[in-house]
């Protein structure tokens, strides 16, 4: 097998390695967080909602920065184990990610 016109061939080497490089940075499943993700724990004080919760963390948790609120709350719901009827108790222990 001979190289014929080496210019097309150096241009399609090329054109597959971008290809390899968008399909394995667009479907690969890491995660480059800004740091380990840490549990921390609070407790429902009297008035909490998960919105408020989840709207306290998106202020002040590095964890929650960009995203939306309905995704924390959520996350905090699978975490906990709150069903989507569950109303919080107070008193009653959550556990959430942190930074």
């Amino acid at each position: 097998m001979r190289i014929v016109d080496k210019r097309k061939f150096f241009r399609m080497v090329l054109f597959v390695i971008g290809i390899l490089f968008f399909i394995i940075f667009t479907f690969s499943n890491k995660s480059f967080s800004k740091g380990e993700i840490k549990e921390k724990e609070i407790y429902v004080s009297n008035g909490d909602t998960l919105w408020s919760i989840a709207s306290e963390e998106k202020n002040n948790n590095l964890y929650y920065e960009n995203k939306d609120i309905r995704d924390i709350i959520y996350e905090i719901k699978q975490m906990n184990n709150i069903e989507n009827n569950s109303t919080l108790v107070v008193g009653q222990k959550i556990t959430i990610n942190s930074l």
